[in-house]
């Protein structure tokens, strides 16, 4: 059984001394993705949450948006002739609307890339965000970066993961999730969400670490959340599909202060 953390052993080299000592790092192995029986996908992950990873997932590609899409979800451990390393998550949808096969492995970086993001965004989202009128204090926002990091305990052992997590506009923290892809990360916390029967997370901000990516604003917007928060830069196309979209963009995102690359009316 796979774990989220594994250990190596490395020479360390501090002031002047060498050592060799082990070392605990973030695990990354592949996870094959099948619906309605047929592999859409083999994306790289941090094992954990597998399932809600993969339900997040199809809520990005715009299969599932409420739990009664999902007939079934399971992992498949026992994989004949097959790497012992990948996992399968197999799932059944009442939709019937399978998602774009991507049957070479995708890495732990993103994995959607292309200017017409933009427009299948806008044309494929199932909720608004104009609809949405909800604010959040400033005061709130420059608080989630830290409230995230604590929650890191993958983070804090390997220094080798990302983070994401779901606010509402109270404080209320749903969530936290950790993997080596940033995209994974989010994909297992609006899986959880998902299966909450959360959908769409209006009211609610979600706070990443690491840059923001247009596909992480993808994300945000087919799960209906209104604003999403990163601890480092946007993307140029990041910053134009959260424009046209309406999702309040926040990037630098630090205890003393932030910079708002778009929706700054949410912001009081």
């Amino acid at each position: 059984m796979s774990t989220a953390t594994d250990r190596r052993r490395i020479t360390k080299f501090r002031d002047g001394a060498r050592e060799e000592v082990p070392d605990l790092i973030a695990t990354e192995e592949p996870l094959v993705i099948e619906v309605d029986g047929q592999v859409v996908s083999t994306t790289m992950r941090t094992p954990g949450h597998d399932i809600e990873l993969t339900l997040g997932w199809l809520v990005s590609e715009g299969v599932v948006t409420s739990p009664e899409d999902i007939a079934t979800a399971a992992e498949c451990f026992d994989r004949p002739n097959e790497d012992e390393e990948s996992r399968l998550v197999r799932v059944t949808t009442r939709t019937g609307r399978a998602p774009q096969p991507r049957l070479t492995p995708t890495s732990s970086a993103c994995g959607i890339c292309g200017s017409d993001l933009v427009n299948r965004t806008l044309a494929e989202s199932a909720w608004s965000l104009a609809e949405d009128t909800t604010t959040f204090e400033l005061d709130l926002l420059l608080s989630l970066p830290d409230r995230l990091r604590e929650a890191q305990r993958g983070f804090a052992g390997t220094g080798g993961s990302h983070a994401a997590r779901i606010f509402a506009r109270s404080g209320v923290a749903l969530a936290v999730r950790e993997d080596v892809g940033r995209h994974n990360a989010v994909d297992k916390v609006v899986g959880n969400a998902l299966t909450a029967g959360l959908l769409p997370l209006r009211g609610h901000i979600i706070q990443v670490s690491g840059r923001a990516s247009a596909e992480l604003v993808h994300k945000a917007v087919r799960a209906g959340i209104p604003a999403l928060a990163a601890v480092s830069a946007p993307s140029t196309l990041a910053v134009d599909l959260a424009r046209a979209a309406g999702l309040t963009l926040i990037g630098f995102s630090r205890g003393d202060g932030c910079n708002v690359y778009s929706g700054e009316h949410r912001i009081t």
